[in-house]
């Protein structure tokens, strides 16, 4: 079936946000709201929001009196009746949408498509109700719907073919990527972003850094483009610490999404982001107050020689590079000199750990972290015994030419280093649990997250090799099995293929 006419169930940010880009493709569009004068109200705003996009050239005046006219606000739920199908965008509560969907399906054809727009609940337990339980489907944008280029397309467990393929052509006319999505705890993108937020969290509460640097580091140095504890506090805990406690217990207390007691206590404290002038930071008129500055470089006029060990021979050269290029005396023996600053790059550990591994003096031992672009913002990582003054050397020769530099307190695999290899390792498992191709996992999370990259296709960027590395240290040295690595992972990094490849049967 191609899908003509429409009905939208909720008329507030999200569902006219839909209603708009239905318009926009051609549909009709019937609007319809229990709340008194919420259709009428939302159908100003759009028009409002329509006739700007005009004045600014974006279609002609004919094009928006076209667009408007495929709009009609309904005075009774029954005038639903006739419609190909009905998009449901009213508040996340499983009773009130499966009582919602019962009456609706009195109303409708057998033939009309029924779809919910939830971010969070079980599309198979809103349809348990339905006596045509096979024309149910999840049909989740993300806000605003008209800029955010995606819709996750969700089958239940009874959902018919044809009724997702529908959604899809249409996601297609809507311009929106639609992509297909198991009906499981956070669909993709909601579930492909648990990595991010709590292993920062994971990082704040081991106490490596503060908030400040850790924002600084995953947004200079990785790349996102916004620091999670920013992150957080522009979608506020009050939205996004229930999702990380559902999805952790939708999953039975799976390790990999374990939420944080911080978050917790400041949802308690009502310290719960922008929008209440605290969370992670505080802000007046919108903007944060309490930002921690950059670090300071010392002042650093001698330096000692400097010795080089890493994992990776292609590290040890562009470090032996970069510090030829200062300067500064490289130490080229087996061992380092009783005074040399000792520098290691290495992947999921700590210094105090590496150290022991090469068998260097832990007291003039900093690490860096080269896993992200060297020319970006660098990370140091001394041991819990290195002298003051061989750290304020590696930072003085890193922070050279004015140079982003953090130093931070030791972690079990630097900051980038664990965020992205959860980051990439989850979408893995979501892979390898075939909740949805690869390639519409990484697809679906670089639109619907705004990443720099799909987060496979971000694993091969940075080298499947050292994900897995990272990974398996770090279960190593920790025990903690929310680092344990995805089979889709292992399997690829080994065979050195890519992480989107996929089986011939």
């Amino acid at each position: 079936m191609t899908i003509q006419t429409m009905a939208l169930i909720g008329t507030g940010v999200m569902g006219m946000g839909i209603a708009q880009i239905a318009a926009q493709a051609g549909l009709e569009v019937r609007l319809f709201d229990a709340k008194t004068g919420a259709a009428e109200a939302g159908l100003a705003k759009l028009k409002a929001t329509l006739e700007k996009l005009q004045a600014k050239g974006k279609f002609t005046e004919e094009v928006l009196n076209e667009i408007l006219a495929r709009f009609k606000i309904l005075d009774s739920i029954e005038e639903v009746a006739g419609v190909d199908l009905v998009v449901e965008a009213i508040i996340e509560n499983l009773d009130i949408k499966q009582s919602l969907f019962k009456q609706l399906e009195s109303i409708v054809s057998p033939e009309t498509i029924l779809a919910t727009n939830t971010s969070s609940l079980s599309v198979t337990a809103i349809a348990s109700n339905l006596e045509y339980q096979g024309r149910m489907a999840g049909f989740h944008f993300f806000n605003p719907v008209p800029l955010m280029k995606i819709v996750e397309v969700i089958a239940g467990l009874a959902t018919d073919e044809q009724v997702v393929a529908d959604l899809l052509e249409l996601a297609q006319r809507m311009g929106h990527l639609g992509v297909r999505t198991k009906d499981t705890p956070g669909f993709i993108v909601n579930h492909a972003g648990r990595a991010y937020g709590t292993e920062a969290l994971k990082i704040l509460g081991e106490g490596v850094t503060s908030v400040s640097e850790i924002d600084r580091i995953l947004r200079e140095g990785a790349g996102f483009r916004m620091g999670p504890f920013e992150l957080f506090d522009l979608t506020a805990l009050d939205v996004s610490h229930p999702v990380m406690e559902s999805i952790f217990n939708q999953y039975y207390q799976e390790d990999r999404y374990r939420p944080s007691a911080l978050t917790r206590q400041m949802l308690a404290g009502k310290k719960v982001g922008r929008k209440v002038g605290e969370g992670f930071y505080k802000y007046v008129d919108g903007q944060k107050i309490n930002e921690v500055s950059a670090q300071e470089v010392p002042d650093v006029r001698t330096f000692n020689t400097v010795w080089i060990r890493t994992d990776r021979a292609e590290d040890a050269d562009l470090l032996a590079a970069y510090i030829r290029e200062q300067g500064i005396t490289l130490d080229h023996a087996e061992t380092p000199a009783q005074d040399s600053l000792i520098v290691l790059a290495t992947y999921g550990e700590d210094t105090t750990t590496a150290a022991l591994r090469f068998g260097v003096d832990a007291t003039r031992t900093v690490s860096i972290d080269l896993l992200t672009d060297f020319a970006k913002h660098r990370t140091l990582m001394p041991s819990i015994v290195t002298e003051k003054n061989y750290i304020d050397q590696a930072h003085a020769l890193f922070a050279k030419n004015g140079h982003g530099v953090s130093v931070i307190a030791e972690s079990i695999g630097f900051i980038s280093q664990r965020v992205l290899s959860m980051v990439v390792n989850l979408a893995c498992d979501i892979a390898q649990q075939q909740i949805a191709t690869a390639s519409d996992i990484d697809q679906a999370v670089k639109l619907g997250l705004g990443y720099p990259y799909g987060p496979i296709s971000w694993g091969d960027v940075l080298g499947a090799d050292r994900i897995l590395l990272i990974l398996e240290r770090m279960l190593a040295n920790t025990g903690d099995q929310r680092y344990r690595p995805s089979p889709w992972l292992q399997r690829r990094a080994r065979l050195k293929l890519s992480l989107l490849h996929t089986v011939a049967v």
